[in-house]
């Protein structure tokens, strides 16, 4: 592994309260629909687990840093760039002067008239992230000052189990993270399974890497693949060491499944998709939010499903901004209020936003600005 020199970015002005350690890649998106040997130009993104983590968490009003590797290019300048736009701290990220940056295409489905159209309404992600810089993270990571001290300060470190993929020295990374334990600390793992990512890898490291996490966020059809059962309580049975899990299904409900057996299930809001890319990622993003202003199970579970909705309505990876009154009212309507919101690309409609003091979408709900 080569040790390179840093990124200059500003970071936030609070110390992080969570750190997100993985890969991030510059995303070259279609800038029409159709197959890729139809399209003449790409709209140039950032994407990424662990990033979409930190950015979700600031634009909730949690500072929020993010860790990993780009090379000496200029995608790595990017993506740094554009992460610190959003209010994260990339002041341990290293620059690798031997490996690329990773990327990936994205190819968006058309009318389907055409050979090799994915059809509507499917997108498609064609990845180009072999021996990246990220690729080269190590335990090494641990003895950089600048990555130590966010560790060391964080209440919070994030994890996925996209980079236990990724080589051999990231899995060992990841096991020596999840050894980091202290009073006050804790930490998450969202397996975000990518079957592609393990060919030729055991898949069965993540059932330790979740065991040895406090918190762990899956959804129940990866579960089904990795673990066998998407059952929450199966999975409990399965998990014993985290001291919560969360366990979504699809767009229906989220289970948090804690060590002495109590369950909180909650249904998610009906969204209008536009795409679902990144929604899981912002699911993890409101909830860890929850979790680190000290909100009850409920309300928690309520921030995840909230995030992940405003992404769901959009072609990109984060939803927009949520006034806080506009979150505040809705973590605190009743059952009934909050089975009648409903989100959709112009934004939420709800009955108890009426009275909210927000940008108004002309039906007694809040509008996307």
């Amino acid at each position: 592994m080569t040790v390179g020199t840093h990124a200059s970015a500003q970071g936030p002005p609070r110390p992080p309260a969570a750190v997100c350690v993985g890969e991030s890649m510059v995303v070259l998106v279609a800038d029409r629909p159709g197959p890729l040997e139809d399209v003449p130009s790409f709209r140039r993104d950032a994407g990424g687990a662990e990033s979409n983590v930190a950015c979700g968490l600031t634009a909730l009003g949690i500072p929020a840093a993010w860790i990993s590797r780009v090379g000496d290019d200029g995608f790595g300048r990017h993506l740094t760039g554009a992460l610190a736009a959003r209010g994260v701290d990339v002041s341990a990220v290293a620059v690798d002067p031997l490996r690329p940056t990773g990327l990936y295409v994205k190819e968006i489905g058309g009318d389907g008239s055409r050979p090799h159209d994915l059809g509507p309404g499917v997108t498609r992600m064609h990845y180009r992230r072999s021996g990246s810089a990220a690729a080269a993270l190590g335990p090494e990571l641990l003895a950089d000052p600048s990555a130590a001290r966010l560790l060391d300060a964080a209440p919070l470190i994030h994890l996925s189990g996209i980079t236990a993929a990724l080589s051999d020295s990231c899995l060992a990374l990841l096991r020596e993270l999840l050894t980091l334990r202290r009073p006050g600390r804790a930490v998450s793992f969202d397996l975000n399974w990518r079957p592609a990512l393990w060919h030729g890898r055991d898949p069965g490291v993540l059932h330790g890497l979740m065991d040895a996490a406090d918190l762990v966020l899956l959804g129940a059809d990866e579960a089904e693949s990795v673990l066998g059962t998407g059952d929450p309580r199966a999975l409990r049975t399965l998990l014993p060491g985290p001291q919560t899990l969360v366990v979504k299904d699809a767009g229906h409900t989220a289970t948090a499944v804690h060590r002495d057996g109590t369950t909180v299930t909650e249904p998610a809001l009906p969204v209008e998709v536009v795409e679902a890319t990144g929604a899981g990622d912002a699911f993890a993003a409101g909830y860890l939010a929850g979790v680190l202003r000290g909100l009850d199970e409920q309300r928690r579970l309520r921030l995840g499903h909230l995030s992940a909705a405003l992404v769901l309505t959009v072609p990109g990876d984060h939803g927009a901004p949520i006034p806080p009154p506009v979150v505040a009212a809705l973590l605190t309507a009743d059952p009934a209020a909050w089975a009648a919101t409903r989100v959709t690309a112009r934004g939420i409609e709800s009955p108890v936003l009426a009275a909210v003091d927000a940008p108004p979408n002309g039906s007694g709900g809040w509008a996307a600005e």
